[in-house]
């Protein structure tokens, strides 16, 4: 129904900033809610950015003031820009995409990519 791809992680210093892409593709790919989360080791989830279908986004604590989520619709893709990294966001990144069951329905399918690994370490 939908697929979510990530790319853009990897190895960077503390300090460094990192830019991950999630591109959508399938009968339903743009104009919903979207979002990052990270699994930390031992799978512990933890929300990290949300923008939905207006525009409007919301953070996590931990990230708030360093990362900054942002989509571009016609390119079916969003992205998390991470800047000032550290140790602890180390993390497989998830996106996410919630997609109504049907048109105009409140019930929607959240939809989920495999991750991207970001590893932050000197």
């Amino acid at each position: 129904q939908v697929q979510l791809v990530e790319s853009g992680g990897g190895l960077v210093q503390p300090g460094g900033a990192l830019r991950l892409s999630c591109v959508a593709s399938g009968s339903i790919v743009s104009g919903y809610g979207m979002g990052w989360d990270r699994l930390f080791p031992g799978n512990r989830r933890q929300m990290v950015a949300r923008i939905n279908s207006d525009g409007i986004t919301e953070y996590g604590d931990s990230v708030k003031g360093r990362f900054t989520i942002s989509r571009d619709n016609a390119k079916s893709t969003v992205y998390l820009q991470m800047n000032n990294l550290k140790p602890e966001d180390t993390a497989v990144y998830q996106c996410n995409s919630d997609v109504p069951v049907a048109t105009s329905s409140p019930i929607r399918n959240r939809y989920w990519g495999e991750g991207t690994q970001v590893t932050v370490s000197s």
